[in-house]
């Protein structure tokens, strides 16, 4: 069974569709990545999750429970959390706090987790006094994505984690999207920087136009000469 689903979803934010008849999915354990042409509908349908746009058609499956339409706040008690590119840290606030802010939904002790959180990205245990918006672009990415699991979520999802990084944040960012992986939490993540993307994925969507172009295994999109040309640079 998925983890996420997406089939079939077509909607848009006005009158007009965006997407036209997309076709997602996660399965437990995997790094999915979407790639495409700016406009394609990559981040549009990563929104839709959370019922960020009108939907004209299809369905949104959460480990086999129809979540299409649900609003945003019910999708992450249901165990999806979403990165968005921007605006995604309380800047004014310190990297523990913003850990805090990440844990509003749970009622048990959640300091373990921060703990966890820490262990996992090294470079916040050391700045946790210091507030978010004094940070590098590369270490406010691993707030939000710090923040983003203190729930303990059933799939991540990352739009764009590496937008505006330098090569070695980068690459320190792809480490991190493996690492997150390897305790068991499937992620699908939308990203521009194709060829480092498709690297670390198990499987690659390519939208165009709002449509599903193709799709398969990671390293056989790297090395399909016609992908290459298109989407990865020759």
């Amino acid at each position: 069974m998925s983890v996420l689903e997406l089939k079939d979803i077509s909607g848009g934010y006005g009158e007009a569709d965006i997407l036209h008849g997309v076709t997602l999915t996660i399965g437990e354990g995997e790094i999915v990545v979407v790639i495409g042409p700016n406009g394609a509908g990559k981040s549009t349908a990563m929104k839709a999750v959370f019922g960020l746009l009108r939907l004209s058609g299809g369905t949104i499956t959460l480990a086999g429970e129809d979540i299409t339409g649900m609003d945003p706040a019910r999708v992450v008690r249901k165990g999806v959390c979403y990165v968005p590119q921007t605006n995604n840290v309380f800047s004014t606030l310190t990297v523990q706090e913003n850990l805090e802010m990440g844990a509003y939904i749970r009622e048990d002790n959640f300091k373990p987790r921060i703990q966890e959180i820490y262990e996992m990205f090294p470079p916040l245990a050391e700045k946790r006094k210091q507030r978010a918006g004094e940070l590098s672009g590369g270490q406010r990415q691993m707030v939000a994505m710090g923040k983003a699991l203190m729930v303990e979520p059933k799939i991540l999802l990352l739009d764009e984690p590496t937008a505006g990084l330098s090569p070695i944040y980068r690459k320190e960012i792809f480490d991190t999207v493996r690492q997150i992986n390897a305790t068991g939490i499937p992620i699908l993540m939308v990203e521009q920087n194709a060829k480092q993307s498709l690297a670390v994925a198990d499987r690659g969507y390519i939208l165009v136009d709002g449509r599903n172009r193709t799709q398969g295994k990671g390293s056989d999109l790297l090395q399909d000469p016609e992908i290459a040309e298109m989407f990865l640079g020759g």
